[in-house]
């Protein structure tokens, strides 16, 4: 499931995973409301300004929006963001889309729970 390949690749700081299964324009909307690019954001990670330590998926719920699968899923994330390291309980909110014979995530937005 590209939700668990997210957040090992995330966990991990595999840039190249993450690349893979992101969209081009991919972007990420933070609890903060700040929408981060793709490429923004893989730097962030690779710089070590966001660093997650571990990320365990509480629940997960898969939905249709028109022909757009989205997944909802709750997690408790260890992570070091800009400096502050904290467990956030996180609601993940991807929408995904076929790139040939795969899916890739096309965005995602993250709110507390």
């Amino acid at each position: 499931m590209l939700h668990e390949s997210l957040c090992e690749a995330m966990a991990a700081g595999d840039l190249a995973e993450l690349d893979s299964i992101l969209a081009e324009d991919f972007t990420l909307k933070h609890m903060t409301g700040y929408v981060q690019s793709k490429a923004e954001w893989l730097e962030a990670i690779g710089s070590g300004e966001m660093r997650y330590h571990r990320m365990d998926t509480v629940e997960a719920t898969l939905s249709t929006e028109g022909t757009m699968p989205a997944l909802t899923a709750r997690t408790l994330t260890d992570a070091t963001i800009w400096g502050s390291r904290a467990t956030w309980r996180l609601t993940l909110r991807s929408w995904f889309e076929p790139r040939g014979d795969d899916w890739v995530i096309a965005r995602t937005v993250a709110s507390t729970w």
